[in-house]
C-alpha cells in the first residue's frame, strides 16, 4: 500500500474508532506493524494533525479546520446526500435547515469532481406522505436531552386523560408515523415512549440527571431490541 494511502487510512481509523484507540487496534486496521504505526503517527503529527496520546495509552484525534478535507468515495457521497435529503422530510424545520447548512459545508470542502458527484447524486428520496410538522417544543426536548435536564409536561394518554409528568428525556426518535421521545418517567418509575404531539406545556425544571443519560439510553434500547427479537409488543 502506498504511504499516502496508508496515512489516509490511519486518519480515517482515528476518526471512526472509539477513542482513545490503542496502537495495536490502529495497526490492525491499517495492516501495518506497530513500529510502522508509530512512524505513521509521527508523520501525521508532522503534517499538522492534532493527535494526543502515546504508546501504551492510546491515541485521540482532534480535528483541525486547517487540515485538508477528508475525501469521500462516490458511495459515501451518495449516502450523505440520501441521508440529508431524508432529514429534510422529517417535519423538523430546524433540522432541515441544519441539513442544508451541513450539505453546503461538505460540498464546499470537496474537490470539484466530488462536488459534481454530490450535486448530481444518483440516489434520491421522496415521501408522498409527509410527516406532520414537529411540535414547537421539540427544540426544548432536544436541548434537554443534550443537557440531561428534567422536563415537566402534561401528557394526554390513549384514553384522553391528561396526567402531569416529570421525565428524563433520553432520545428523540422518528418512527414511520410518529415522533417520540424515549425517556425515564418519574411518575411510573420506568422507561416510557412519549408521543411528542401528545405532550403539552413542556418546560425545563432546572434539575439534571447527569451523567445517567448514556447508560439509561443504552439499557432502554437493549430492552427494545430484546422485545423485538422475542416478538413482544413494545
Amino acid at each position: 500500500m502506498a504511504r499516502a494511502d496508508r496515512l489516509f487510512r490511519l486518519l480515517t481509523a482515528l476518526r471512526m474508532l472509539p477513542q482513545p484507540v490503542t496502537a495495536a487496534r490502529l495497526a490492525e486496521e491499517t495492516s501495518v506493524s506497530p513500529r510502522t504505526l508509530y512512524r505513521d503517527i509521527e508523520a501525521l503529527r508532522a503534517g499538522g494533525a492534532l493527535i494526543d496520546g502515546e504508546a501504551g495509552v492510546g491515541y485521540t484525534l482532534t480535528e483541525d479546520p486547517a487540515l485538508p478535507p477528508q475525501m469521500f468515495t462516490r458511495l459515501e457521497v451518495e449516502a450523505l446526500v440520501l441521508g440529508l435529503a431524508e432529514v429534510r422530510q422529517m417535519g423538523d424545520a430546524a433540522m432541515a435547515k441544519a441539513a442544508d447548512a451541513a450539505m453546503a459545508k461538505i460540498v464546499a470542502t470537496l474537490p470539484e469532481r466530488v462536488q459534481r458527484q454530490a450535486i448530481h447524486a444518483v440516489s434520491r428520496t421522496h415521501r408522498l406522505d409527509r410527516r406532520p410538522p414537529a411540535p414547537a417544543h421539540l427544540a426544548l426536548v432536544r436541548q434537554a436531552c443534550w443537557d440531561e435536564e428534567v422536563l415537566e409536561m402534561g401528557y394526554t394518554d390513549k384514553d384522553g386523560s391528561v396526567t402531569h409528568r416529570q421525565i428524563w428525556p433520553l432520545s428523540v426518535v422518528w418512527f414511520d408515523r410518529a415522533l417520540m421521545v424515549l425517556a425515564w418517567c418519574c411518575l411510573r418509575q420506568g422507561f416510557r415512549r412519549f408521543h411528542l404531539h401528545q405532550m403539552a406545556d413542556v418546560r425545563a425544571t432546572g434539575d439534571h440527571f447527569r451523567p445517567r443519560r448514556v447508560p439509561l439510553l443504552r439499557e432502554f434500547t437493549a430492552r427494545i431490541r430484546a422485545q423485538a427479537q422475542a416478538g413482544s409488543p413494545t
